[in-house]
């Protein structure tokens, strides 16, 4: 029979797991466990339907309701289970542990805990569910991270600095990477979609907990709390605020001109359109202005209005006093160069 599995500690040891969410599509869509992989006992509108029924009549019609959707999935749900388990084995060279899990660890999970027993492999049914790993996720924001900030001026070639870092085999948690953005107004370009907020929240941290554990310091790139649609959780953005910020200084020119090369090739259109976002902060002349040259393909032009106003952004963002002042270290270096300038961050 499969067994219950509860506390905390299970999720700092999922990698031992076969991870299997049993909840609907939409719920796994919105948000779920990384590396947790979709079986969903009942779609979206079977849920909603068993849900009412649980509702407005009791738990026995609404099982009575959800058995028939059970019965026609279980073929395809051991079918689908044995592939991953053979992949598995392929990987890591052993036979998982299978962990289930639904929103509460209630019926759903229980019902697919038992089918997968009952086939033979060694199951655990999640205790809280996918509630508990959530309480698990908020707590891991108000720990205290030792962290290295990585500063400058946009076009300072930060995230470029910080891949060189690990490269060298310096642990770094890519904040703009794990959000699919680049934290400006132009920062949606060339990446994909981002994910809800609570899926930023999950992903955030497992790397925070991941990195904590097998270092006794990381690099993060100094951010706004929000980077485009998601935000970073207030008591780590804290405690991002309260590290050393290392400020990489490069002239304006050679920040252009990284600037240029990297948005440069974007369509016109969108370009524009980014500007307009922010049309209200940036000012209508400047507005017009830069719209302008980017009808006239004078795209060094256009952005060198946008990164002076970036600029003063940047410096109104570290000075403000409602939230937490860097502590400051200059590093100057002359120009963009990802390699040299991650060399200088080396050994602080």
């Amino acid at each position: 029979m499969a067994v219950q599995k509860t506390g905390e500690g299970i999720f700092e040891n999922l990698s031992n797991y076969l991870i299997i969410d049993v909840r609907s599509p939409g719920e796994y869509l919105h948000a779920h466990m990384p590396n947790a992989f979709s079986l969903p006992l009942f779609n979206d509108e079977e849920r909603a339907a068993i849900g009412t029924t649980y509702k407005q009549q009791s738990r026995e019609a609404a099982i009575k309701l959800g058995l028939p959707f059970f019965g026609t999935k279980m073929l395809g749900m051991i079918e689908t289970v044995e592939q991953w388990v053979m992949d598995h084995e392929k990987k890591h060279g052993n036979k998982p542990t299978i962990l289930v899990h639904c929103w509460r660890g209630g019926m759903r999970s229980a019902a697919v805990a038992w089918l997968l027993d009952l086939y033979g492999y060694k199951t655990e049914q999640l205790t809280g569910g996918y509630k508990a790993y959530r309480n698990w996720v908020l707590a891991q924001f108000e720990k205290n991270y030792s962290m290295k900030v990585l500063g400058g001026y946009t076009g300072s070639g930060k995230t470029e600095i910080l891949l060189q870092l690990q490269k060298s085999k310096i642990p770094v948690i890519d904040l703009e990477g794990l959000a699919n953005h680049k934290g400006s107004a132009f920062g949606a370009l060339g990446q994909n979609e981002q994910d809800s907020q609570e899926q930023f929240e999950n992903n955030l941290a497992e790397a925070l907990f991941n990195m904590s554990t097998l270092h006794p310091y990381f690099w993060v790139e100094d951010e706004s709390q929000r980077i485009g649609t998601n935000m970073l959780p207030i008591q780590f953005f804290k405690n991002l605020r309260n590290s050393i910020c290392y400020f990489i200084d490069i002239p304006f020119e050679s920040r252009l001109k990284f600037i240029v090369q990297g948005y440069g090739k974007f369509p016109v259109a969108d370009l524009i359109a980014a500007t307009l976002r922010i049309q209200k902060r940036l000012g209508g002349l400047e507005t017009k202005t830069a719209v302008n040259l980017f009808v006239e393909n004078d795209i060094e032009g256009a952005f060198s209005i946008l990164l002076k106003y970036y600029d003063k952004v940047y410096l109104k963002n570290v000075e403000t006093a409602s939230i937490p002042k860097f502590k400051i270290e200059k590093i100057e270096a002359p120009e963009v160069h990802p390699i040299e300038n991650a060399g200088r961050l080396m050994h602080l």
